[in-house]
């Protein structure tokens, strides 16, 4: 059916799309804490930012495992 190979696309592109964004949060975040650190006074390191990129690591996995649930639908329904 059709609607498995789109929906296998979509979530693939949405696991694309979650990998882009946690680049850039967890790069801002890297940034700001580093500024934190030297000129404001944080005692965080700026490391601590590395761990806001585990709910969108856990957000992949989890599109990609229902893109390739979706693809193996699809393959099975040919």
């Amino acid at each position: 059916m059709k609607k498995y190979k789109y929906l296998s696309y979509v979530f693939l592109l949405l696991a694309v799309l979650l990998s882009d964004v946690m680049c850039a949060a967890v790069a801002y975040n890297y940034c700001n804490l580093q500024w934190g650190t030297r000129v404001a006074g944080f005692s965080a390191p700026a490391s601590i930012a590395f761990y806001l990129g585990i709910p969108y690591v856990a957000g992949m996995l989890i599109c990609i495992g229902a893109a390739c649930f979706f693809h193996r639908q699809w393959r099975g329904s040919l």
